[in-house]
């Protein structure tokens, strides 16, 4: 087996890419083929799960949060697959019993990855919460066989000025428990991705919860001052300071 060059094993010390893999005869050598193949059922395992509603329900409710639950118009996650459109729109009977409640409103679907809203989305909330003050959201609101525009719709059923959306983001091959979260001002059915704000890969390997959390907080606040979002709205923090050596 030929072994790749040094450059690629020093570049892999800092990267989950699949880079300077070595080579066996014309192919992959075997573990990096059978380490390929484990990452590609993970991904496919994590978009085809379901989510654990009560559970998560039970660890929603341990942050302080009331509890509700909405499903998407797609009836099976095959439909929800091939028809991204029904998982954009909200079963309307699940919308109808939501109460107007105002304020933040906050939809935690499993998206693409039901792995990553399983293991991210509390954790995360446990860091934001503290940091959005008077904009916390008060009630969760569970999504199932959701997509992010979903949460316009339930923002708009809940007479929300703002809306969170923590969802589980399309699993690559090195990452497939990528959490997302998507925030819009003034959420409404017609919503397009350019007027909402997303912070990606917020997980252990990626985006740590307390960075995600202080991000999440910095763009609610400047959302409630400018009352915008979206693409005229930038992380416009200072850069952290860089450490010595």
């Amino acid at each position: 087996m030929a072994e790749p060059p040094s450059a690629w094993r020093d570049l892999r010390r800092f990267t989950a890419a699949r880079v300077g893999l070595g080579r066996s005869g014309n192919g992959l050598p075997t573990r990096v083929h059978l380490a390929f193949q484990a990452a590609h059922a993970l991904a496919r395992d994590a978009v085809h799960a379901p989510l654990d509603t009560d559970a998560l329900a039970r660890d929603l409710a341990g942050l302080g949060l009331a509890v509700s639950s909405v499903r998407s118009r797609a009836p099976d996650r095959a439909t929800y697959l091939l028809r991204p459109d029904l998982g954009r729109a909200g079963n309307a009977d699940d919308l109808a019993a939501l109460p107007r409640e105002g304020g933040t409103a906050l939809m935690v679907g499993d998206g693409l990855s039901a792995t990553a809203v399983q293991r991210h989305a509390v954790p995360l909330l446990a860091s934001a919460l503290p940091l959005l003050g008077e904009a916390a959201p008060r009630r969760a609101v569970i999504a199932t066989g959701a997509r992010v525009a979903l949460g316009d719709a339930l923002g708009e059923v809940l007479g929300a000025e703002l809306v969170i959306v923590l969802i589980g983001e399309r699993p690559g091959l090195s990452a497939p428990d990528s959490l997302g979260a998507y925030i819009t001002w003034a959420p409404r059915p017609g919503r397009t991705d350019a007027e909402r704000n997303c912070i990606s890969n917020i997980r252990p390997g990626g985006l740590g919860f307390a960075e995600a959390a202080a991000t999440l907080a910095w763009l609610v606040a400047e959302m409630r001052r400018r009352r915008l979002s979206g693409v005229a709205l930038k992380d416009e923090r200072p850069a952290a300071p860089s450490l010595p050596g």
